[in-house]
């Protein structure tokens, strides 16, 4: 796949699409976030899925297990093996994750479709005890950070942050909670890909307000 991304000297957040630094025009002719790039997979998690809100337990879940196991990768290492982690945590069902036991762990350390990092294993069955002893839904305790107040859409890349104190103090009442994996910078891509804030910068097709 041939791709244009447009480099100017002066990067105008007023510019149209095609003059500006901060989004990718590939051969569809579709303006993206600039991270996407030309990568098919991506360009699908980006106009499908990265800033719309998740509302269900299950998904939310999905989500936390799966940016701990993105840290230290790229997240197209976890797109690329998310149909396989969703086999081996039995489609992260909540009840029958927590239901793992040692055995689990180590069969999960032989499969190579996944990560085979004891540490996230663990945490991923660790995560669903804990969700199940929360007091109320995992999906209102997450959304209880989302910021207040709508932050005004990023002109620019480097506008985003990679930690807030949105994420800060969700990763600190997730933690008291339990939860392993769940750092304030793990936790602000978390609020990206699942719509707590809306970090499409100006120019992307998606930004659409």
């Amino acid at each position: 796949m041939s791709e244009q991304t447009i480099t100017p000297e002066e990067n105008d957040p007023s510019a149209e699409p095609q003059a500006r630094a901060d989004v990718h025009v590939a051969d569809d002719g579709v303006a993206r976030c600039a991270w996407v790039g030309a990568d098919a997979e991506y360009q699908r998690y980006h106009d499908e899925e990265w800033g719309t809100p998740l509302t269900d337990d299950r998904s939310l879940f999905e989500k936390i297990c799966l940016e701990g196991f993105q840290a230290g990768l790229s997240w197209r290492t976890i797109l690329l093996r998310r149909d396989a982690f969703r086999e081996a945590f039995y489609g992260f069902d909540i009840d029958r994750v927590a239901a793992m036991d040692d055995e689990d762990v180590e069969r999960l350390l032989t499969d190579a479709a996944i990560i085979r990092h004891r540490g996230k294993i663990t945490a991923t069955i660790q995560n669903a005890r804990a969700t199940k002893e929360l007091d109320r839904p995992l999906t209102e305790l997450v959304w209880s950070f989302a910021p207040e107040a709508k932050r005004p859409r990023p002109n620019s890349l480097s506008e985003i942050p990679a930690v807030t104190p949105e994420s800060t103090a969700l990763s600190r009442a997730l933690r008291s909670k339990g939860f392993r994996f769940v750092g304030p910078t793990t936790m602000y891509a978390l609020m990206q890909s699942a719509g707590l804030v809306d970090d499409h910068v100006t120019g992307c097709w998606r930004a659409t307000s």
